[in-house]
């Protein structure tokens, strides 16, 4: 007691200053650990295991893009069109969604045609000509299903394993155990493409939930400063900038000599690292250098700010400067009406951009060690919603939480395989069942770590992306 009666108020110390003095040493060890450019859990034994990918670019298609558009073939569907759903599809479950006032369920084939493409013989339909032509890098999962079949709890569930709000994204999570390799950039960034949508995106799907803020993810713009406030003043120079952080910082120095607060280090590290990217940030996302040949190979959109095209270029560029996480948002997929001509559009502006994008990896030896993935949140109904219209066949697809499919290359992921599969309606899966969580433990396990060992502790419980389930897909693995 006589102890600790020396450090109270009336010895000239406020309680502040005494809970400081208290814990300022182990305090300084942890962040002299964050400022060193390495995570908490980093520190704690992270990787788990050797790594066969050392960053991720992800492909996210937002809206629910049909899967029996894309890459899982049902002849059946357009034999049958028109035809009820039979009762043993629906496997005694109720429509959900929209689609549960229905009073009619007629079965709808794809608008296009579908072809067995590679020596794996890939089925994919005539909308993704060009990645037809890299059909043997990609590895297909095609019996995924979801908890989710509304559009933001479900895309919450893709991010962070939950569906409500609160949790940290998967790129946090990667940020929180690995760290950061480029000290100048932000270990992960996401872009979105710049087109009309009618599911907005919010920040809340990058976000580091209950882990520090640092672990967020950083919002890409289109426009000329692709981070907000992170230029110059207009007029002032680089070396007053500069100048003032140096007296900033001899001011937190006074400051923590006085206090002992820890966290003012934190907050001059964020300064240092936005003074960083003030140069690192245009040199990455500047792709005037590259050549024509690069140009042309994602096609003509790639000049357009916010295009998918430049997008998936910056990507690369964000890859080879080692940013670890790296997450692409393409809106536009959600098809309950006119989804011929809405499948098409979207086609065309995501198709040579992703073959390009696993093209450009391989050429530049980065393929083997950068995991893509490509997928949405959920699928599509095989049947219509709403009727298919006699004149002009047009039809739309229902959410669909059952079954859908994703595919991956790259960064340890054995090529061209397809793994699972559904009914011959493509409304449920048949064979080897991949959970959300299932997708979750195996990206973990491609970076080295075990989904079951990674946990950070929060309000009294340990938390994991893959919450209290999820196994590692082994058949993927190389």
């Amino acid at each position: 007691m006589s102890h600790c009666h020396r450090y109270t108020p009336a010895s000239g110390l406020s309680r502040r200053a005494w809970l400081t003095r208290m814990t300022g040493g182990l305090g300084a060890i942890a962040l002299a650990d964050l400022l060193s450019g390495q995570s908490q859990a980093a520190m704690a034994g992270l990787p788990h295991f050797p790594a066969k990918a050392k960053r991720v670019i992800f492909l996210t298609m937002t809206g629910g893009m049909s899967h029996l558009e894309s890459f899982d073939y049902k002849p059946e569907l357009k034999r049958l069109q028109g035809e009820q759903i039979p009762a043993s599809a629906m496997a005694g479950k109720k429509p959900l969604g929209m689609s549960s006032r229905q009073s009619s369920f007629p079965l709808v084939g794809c608008s296009v045609d579908f072809a067995q493409h590679g020596q794996s013989g890939a089925w994919i339909s005539a909308s993704f000509p060009h990645l037809a032509k890299v059909a043997d890098e990609l590895s297909f999962i095609k019996s995924l299903y979801s908890d989710a079949v509304n559009h933001d709890p479900a895309l919450a569930f893709l991010q962070t394993g939950a569906q409500l709000s609160g949790r940290p994204s998967i790129g946090a999570w990667l940020d929180y155990g690995l760290g950061s390799v480029n000290k100048d950039l932000p270990a992960f960034i996401t872009l979105t493409s710049n087109r009309p949508v009618d599911q907005p995106l919010s920040s809340r799907m990058w976000d580091s939930g209950f882990l520090p803020s640092r672990y967020a993810g950083v919002h890409f713009r289109s426009g000329a400063d692709p981070v907000l406030y992170l230029s110059d003043p207009q007029g002032l120079p680089r070396e007053a900038t500069r100048r003032m952080l140096d007296g900033l910082r001899d001011l937190h120095d006074m400051e923590r000599a006085a206090d002992g607060d820890a966290v003012i280090d934190s907050k001059i590290e964020q300064f240092e690292m936005a003074y960083r990217m003030q140069s690192a940030v245009p040199d990455a996302t500047d792709i005037s250098k590259e050549p024509q040949s690069v140009l042309d190979l994602y096609g003509e959109d790639v000049k357009k700010p916010g295009s998918f095209a430049k997008n998936c270029l910056l990507a690369r560029r964000l890859a080879e400067r080692d940013v670890r996480y790296i997450q692409l948002f393409h809106p536009g997929w959600d098809h309950h009406g006119s989804l011929p001509m809405g499948f098409e559009i979207g086609g065309k502006e995501v198709d040579q951009a992703a073959a390009a994008l696993i093209t450009d990896l391989k050429q530049r030896d980065m393929l083997k060690d950068t995991l893509v993935i490509f997928g949405s949140e959920f699928g599509r109904t095989s049947y219509s919603q709403g009727g298919i219209h006699k004149k002009t066949g047009n039809y739309g697809r229902e959410h669909h939480r059952d079954c859908f499919t994703f595919w991956m290359a790259g960064g340890g992921i054995k090529p061209g395989v397809s793994h699972g599969s559904t009914c011959k309606f493509g409304f449920r899966v048949t064979e080897n069942p991949v959970s959300m969580h299932d997708f979750h433990a195996t990206l973990l396990h491609l970076m080295g770590i075990d989904h079951e060992r990674f946990t950070h502790r929060y309000q009294g419980r340990d938390f994991r992306l893959t919450d209290v389930s999820g196994k590692v897909v082994k058949e993927l693995l190389a």
